[in-house]
C-alpha cells in the first residue's frame, strides 16, 4: 500500500503485477474499498499492472470535507496516474466507480484506452433517495453504517448467493460497516449529482458495459441505455445482483479480460 497527495489529504493505492505490463485501474463501489477486487487480481495480473485505490472518503484514503462530485473523483484518478507517471491506462469501475469511468470516458479519452462500466447507470437513483441516506448516516454515525451493511446484503447479492457464500459476503459488507459516515455521505452526494445521460454520445473509446440480471439498483435497462448511447459499446449480463464481480466471479473476470485484451 502507498499514498499520493490529493487536495486536502491522501489517496491510498496498491499496485500488483509486472512493472512492464499495461496499467489497469480498478475503481470501487460506494461503501467498499480496493479489496472488493481481490478475486480478480490473480487473473488480471497475468495481463496487466493492476492499480487499485480507495476512492476519496473510503478505506485508507483521506476523508476530506464533502460533498464530493464525480468530476472531483475523476480528477483524483488522473492525479494518481500523473503521480505514477502513467500516461495511458485501462479502467474498470463498478457502480460509483462506473460513474467515475463515465466521467473519464467523456472528459479524458486521451488518457484511457478502454473502459469497463460495471453495474452502473448514466444516472443512479433520485435526489430523495440520496438525500435521505445522507441525512441518515450523518445523524446516525457508525451505527447507521452497521444498519446499511445489513440492508446492503439484499441489494448487493441474490439470496441464494448470500446464503451459500456467507463468508465472502461478510468480507465485502464489512467494508461498508467500516466506512466513515462523513466520507460515505460525501460520496452519496457525488452519486446523487452524477448525470451523464446527455454526454454519453461523445464517448469515442471502446466501452464494455456489464450488468446483473438481478440488480435492482442499476438494472439491465440502465446498462442497455448506456449501450444505446455509446457508439460501438459492448454489453454483457450475468446472473448476479449489484456486485457482479463478486457474485459472477470467474465468468465476470474472463469476459472483462477478453474485452480489455482485444
Amino acid at each position: 500500500m502507498a499514498t499520493i497527495k490529493i487536495a486536502g489529504g491522501e489517496l491510498n493505492y496498491r499496485l500488483d503485477g509486472r512493472e512492464d505490463a499495461p496499467v489497469l485501474v480498478l475503481s470501487n463501489s460506494l461503501g467498499t474499498d480496493l479489496h472488493m477486487w481481490d478475486d480478480q487480481i490473480p487473473a488480471f495480473t497475468e495481463h496487466f499492472r493492476v492499480l487499485r485505490y480507495d476512492t476519496r472518503g473510503h478505506g485508507s484514503s483521506s476523508v476530506t470535507p464533502g460533498p464530493y462530485t464525480i468530476e472531483q473523483l475523476g480528477k483524483d484518478v488522473i492525479a494518481l496516474l500523473d503521480a505514477l507517471n502513467i500516461q495511458k491506462a485501462y479502467f474498470c469501475g463498478l457502480s460509483m466507480g462506473g460513474l467515475i469511468g463515465q466521467w473519464l470516458a467523456v472528459n479524458t479519452g486521451d488518457r484511457i484506452r478502454r473502459v469497463v462500466l460495471c453495474n452502473t447507470a448514466a444516472k443512479i437513483g433520485n435526489d430523495d433517495v440520496w438525500n435521505t441516506r445522507i441525512d441518515t448516516v450523518l445523524k446516525g454515525g457508525q451505527k447507521a453504517m452497521l444498519d446499511l451493511r445489513d440492508a446492503s446484503i439484499a441489494r448487493w447479492f441474490t439470496t441464494d448467493f448470500a446464503e451459500a457464500e456467507s463468508i465472502k459476503v461478510k468480507r465485502i459488507t464489512d467494508m461498508l460497516a467500516n466506512t466513515s459516515p462523513e466520507g460515505y455521505a460525501a460520496n452519496c452526494a457525488a452519486v446523487r449529482d452524477g448525470d451523464f445521460r446527455d454526454q454519453l454520445t461523445s464517448v469515442t473509446i471502446p466501452v464494455l458495459i456489464v450488468a446483473g440480471t438481478h440488480d435492482a439498483v442499476t438494472t439491465p435497462e440502465h446498462g442497455r441505455f448506456m449501450q444505446e448511447h455509446i457508439a460501438g459499446a459492448e454489453y454483457a449480463e450475468f446472473s448476479a445482483a449489484h456486485l457482479s464481480n463478486v457474485q459472477a466471479g470467474d465468468v465476470f473476470t474472463q469476459r472483462v479480460l477478453a474485452f480489455l485484451t482485444a
